[in-house]
Order: C-alpha cells, then sequence, then structure tokens
C-alpha cells in the first residue's frame, strides 16, 4: 500500500507489465506494424514527388533522391524547387502534430484534445499575425535585409502565442471537467482567430491577402531557406517528446498514481505542454493553421497497435502523422482540370470518418481508458 497526496492508502498502481492498457499486442499486423509503417511512409513520399500536374516517372524519383542526375532539367527543377520541400515539410510536420496531439490528449485525458481543438494553433496563428502586420510598421524594405531574423521572429511570436493559450489551458483543466475544458480551448480558438481578423484589418491589402491565403493550411509555402530554423525546433521538440513516454504513462495512470511513484507531476505537466507547443508552433508559422492530424494520428496508432504503452505510441503516432499529411497533400495535388481543394479539408475527409468508426467499436476509447 502507498499514500496518495490526500494522505490516504492506496493500491499501488498498475505497471505495464500487468495492466491491460499497456498490453504489447499489436493487432493483426503483430510486429510487423513499424516495417509497414516505414514501408507506408516511404511509398507515400516518393508518389508525393513524382504525381502532379506534371507526372515524373517514379524510377526517375527514385534516382533522382539517389543522388543522380536526370536527362530532363525541368523534372529535376520540379523536384528540387516545389517537390521535395513540400514533400518534407509535409513529413516532418505531420510527424509533429501526431506527436503533440498524444501528448495533449494524454495530458488531459481528452480524447479530441489536439493544437486545435484546445486552442494552441490559434495562439500560434495570432503570435503570427501579430508579427506579420509589425511589418507594415517597420517596412517591407528594412524587413527584406532581416529576412532571416523575420522569419526567426514570426516562429517565436508563434510559440508565444501558443505558449499563452497553453498556460490559460493548464489552469483552467484543474477547474472544469474534460468537456468543458475542450470548450474552453475551442473558445480560445476562436478567440485568437477574431483578433487575428482585428490585427489583419491593420495590414496592407497584399499583406491581408497574403495572410488569408497562408491561413488555409498548406505544405507547399516551406522553401529550402526555411528548413534552418523549421528542422531543428521540430527535431527538438519530437525528441523531447520521446523522452516523455515514462511519465506519460505513468500520467495516463491519475496524476495521484504518478506522484506515488516518484514522478514530479508538475514538472512533467510543464515539459508535455512544453513540448506540445514547440511542435505546434513552428508548424502553424509555416504552413498555417493545419487541422485534423493532431487528434487524428493518435486515434489512428492506438487502433493499430491496440495498446497505451507510449513507448510505442508516440513513434507510431509520429509515422502515422507523417502518413497522413503526405497522403492528404499528394491529394490535394493530383492533376485535377480545377484546383479547389484545401489540405484541411482532405484531412477531415481522411481522418474523421475513422476515428469515428474506432470510438465507436472499441469501449475503452468511448471512456477515455486507454
Amino acid at each position: 500500500m502507498t499514500k496518495s497526496l490526500e494522505g490516504k492508502a492506496v493500491d499501488p498502481p498498475s505497471t505495464s507489465a500487468n495492466d491491460p492498457r499497456f498490453s504489447t499486442h499489436r493487432g493483426r499486423l503483430g510486429p510487423f506494424v513499424f516495417p509497414v509503417l516505414g514501408t507506408l511512409l516511404a511509398t507515400l513520399f516518393i508518389l508525393e514527388l513524382a504525381i502532379g500536374s506534371i507526372p515524373i516517372p517514379v524510377g526517375d524519383v527514385v534516382r533522382f533522391l539517389l543522388g543522380a542526375e536526370l536527362d530532363n532539367e525541368v523534372w529535376e527543377t520540379i523536384l528540387w524547387d516545389l517537390r521535395v520541400p513540400r514533400a518534407i515539410a509535409a513529413l516532418v510536420c505531420g510527424a509533429a502534430l501526431g506527436a503533440a496531439g498524444l501528448q495533449l490528449q494524454t495530458l488531459f485525458r481528452n480524447p479530441l484534445a489536439g493544437p486545435w481543438a484546445l486552442g494552441l494553433t490559434g495562439g500560434a496563428e495570432l503570435g503570427a499575425a501579430v508579427t506579420i502586420a509589425a511589418g507594415t510598421i517597420v517596412g517591407s524594405a528594412f524587413l527584406a535585409q532581416l529576412e532571416f531574423l523575420s522569419r526567426l521572429g514570426i516562429v517565436a511570436s508563434a510559440m508565444i502565442g501558443a505558449a499563452a493559450v497553453a498556460a490559460i489551458v493548464a489552469a483552467v483543466a484543474r477547474r472544469v471537467s474534460t468537456m468543458t475544458l475542450l470548450i474552453v480551448g475551442l473558445m480560445l480558438g476562436y478567440l485568437a482567430e477574431g483578433l487575428v481578423s482585428v490585427v489583419m484589418h491593420f495590414t496592407t491589402e497584399i499583406q491581408g491577402k497574403v495572410f488569408a491565403s497562408w491561413s488555409d493550411g498548406s505544405f507547399g509555402g516551406v522553401q529550402w531557406e526555411d528548413f534552418p530554423i523549421l528542422l531543428p525546433t521540430l527535431f527538438i521538440g519530437l525528441a523531447m517528446a520521446l523522452l516523455m513516454v515514462k511519465p506519460l504513462n505513468a500520467l495516463l495512470l491519475g496524476e495521484r498514481y504518478a506522484a506515488s511513484l516518484g514522478l514530479p507531476v508538475e514538472r512533467a505537466r510543464l515539459l508535455t505542454l512544453m513540448g506540445a507547443v514547440i511542435l505546434a508552433a513552428p508548424v502553424t508559422a509555416y504552413c498555417g493553421p493545419i487541422l485534423f492530424i493532431g487528434i487524428i494520428a493518435p486515434h489512428m496508432a492506438r487502433g493499430v497497435l491496440n495498446t497505451s504503452d507510449h513507448r510505442t505510441l508516440m513513434p507510431a503516432a509520429m509515422l502515422l502523422g507523417a502518413a497522413v499529411a503526405l497522403a492528404a497533400d499528394l491529394v490535394v495535388h493530383l492533376p485535377w482540370d480545377r484546383h479547389v481543394l484545401h489540405l484541411n479539408a482532405v484531412n477531415a475527409v481522411i481522418g474523421a470518418p475513422f476515428v469515428i468508426a474506432l470510438l465507436l467499436r472499441n469501449r475503452n476509447m468511448r471512456t477515455m481508458e486507454f
């Protein structure tokens, strides 16, 4: 017997060895889960480069990725300047959103938690909007001379905005129910979006149109010069997510049990929120508000692995988040006669039916007892 934070005697918590929530069963795919996911990801990445308004043979795409020069210079230009940066952005940003969503769902014990649902995306969008609007006051000529610092400032502002919302959500979380917390997060997100419109009202018409296009969400705006900031930031966030798997497993058993195991709960909560902000804010700053992936990917991972052990769930959520992002972006950039599809619409069409089916079929997921 151990004592809880209130001084009452409680039974010791289950461990991953005997708790069914931490079962190592991996569904029908068995030990082939991660090889299958890796193959799926590689296939989607290659198709993302090959398919478009100008089709490029898969063999030539593979040769290009292996460093060979192509006979067709136009294909090389399309791949290097347009498709490869977009595919890398989808790969890494999708993984980041999947990891952020899993962290938030576990921390707040809410199956619908995610960077967008809890308002982090809206806060990041507001922070980025404020920096973009500042360009109107400072002057575009001055910002052009400090382009690198300008991009860094947008990311920093997005992080500040997301962190502010995260702090509010964390403060409210202890006082309200799970459903009320979700409503509070949604309202904060809507408030941030309203303030974004107010901020954009004071910018030039050109900046307003550019921001409106950015707010639709797309991986296509990421260029090679953006990666020196985007990739290191996201890699730090992904590394933090992987390092937090054991504390997340403990938090899943309840904060009192986690504290009885010696886990510094407040520190774990803070690091988890920081990790989610570091993952969600740069994605929003460079790609706009990418919706649904942060909710979809963790549920897909749980459905495939049939476990809540974050040691396997976290990498699976990253891989599936990347796969959903690549698949959605591939659909958007198919050679349509009319180009009217938006990334977030495709994300919803791909993921929403999957999540609904999982929630209806799995009793544990309906009750959030993973």
